[in-house]
């Protein structure tokens, strides 16, 4: 069933991400300063609308919470419309700002000098979402993280835009890539090394890490055989003891 509330929490938190996170860019902040942009915005709408969806504002992150099991599959599409269209209502805004002020969104593009090299590219994508994803698994969905889970998902993010930022533009986002690059054409959407490197890629990486996720969480045949046999030792024990009372 449509959440209008879901839809809004994601719709905001996209929104500022890709407008603070290119913005970023495109204002020349450096790799460090695009790295904490994106990674303070997360981690403050994480702590804002966690408990509303989730704070997913990542298609890939979705998909990885889906196949955990975190979320119904026939609400997907609707974090997803949320997302995309927030991302390209963000870029489109900063782009409107941009030419007004007499300049350009390009630098908030997320490409790299691997981005002429899609294999390789892909799979950077890949490996730095599944560490984005698995910390989200394990610190807000198994509860692990406490009052931290904002501050790691968030420097989980930025160490990831800090290593892979000049490689490939970090995005480990389909809607963060696609929202500027609707307007600035960079990378093509209508080359089909975009989908496969900011597409595949991070859905790839989310869903290895959702894999992991449920291989890690589930219980040790060694655990199930003790949890069946336990509650058979305890009624052995006492019908001895009523048997020791007789």
């Amino acid at each position: 069933m449509f959440n209008w509330k879901v839809f809004a929490a994601e719709f905001i938190g996209t929104f500022a991400l890709v407008f603070i996170g290119a913005g970023a860019g495109a204002s020349s902040a450096g790799l460090v300063g695009v790295a904490l942009a994106h990674g303070f915005t997360v981690a403050v709408f994480v702590y804002s609308f966690g408990n509303v969806s989730g704070a997913h504002f990542n298609p890939a992150v979705t998909l990885g919470l889906a196949l955990q099991g975190a979320v119904k599959w026939t609400e997907v599409v609707f974090y997803w419309l949320a997302q995309f269209v927030a991302a390209i209502s963000a870029a489109g805004f900063l782009h409107m700002v941009a030419n007004n002020l007499g300049g350009t969104i390009q630098a908030g593009a997320t490409v790299g000098v691997l981005t002429n090299y899609p294999a390789y590219a892909t799979i950077l994508e890949a490996l730095l979402t599944f560490f984005l994803v698995t910390t989200i698994l394990h610190t807000a969905v198994a509860g692990k993280g406490g009052v931290m889970t904002g501050l790691a998902i968030g420097m989980t993010l930025t160490a990831a835009i800090l290593v892979g930022g000049p490689l490939t533009g970090a995005s480990l986002n389909p809607a963060r890539t696609f929202g500027p690059a609707m307007y600035i054409g960079s990378p093509s959407i209508s080359d089909m090394n975009t989908y496969l490197i900011y597409f595949l890629g991070p859905f790839l990486g989310a869903a290895l890490a959702a894999l992991l996720f449920n291989f890690m969480s589930a219980p040790d045949v060694a655990d199930a055989v003790v949890e069946e046999t336990a509650p058979a030792k305890k009624a052995a024990v006492r019908k001895k003891a009523v048997k020791a009372k007789k």
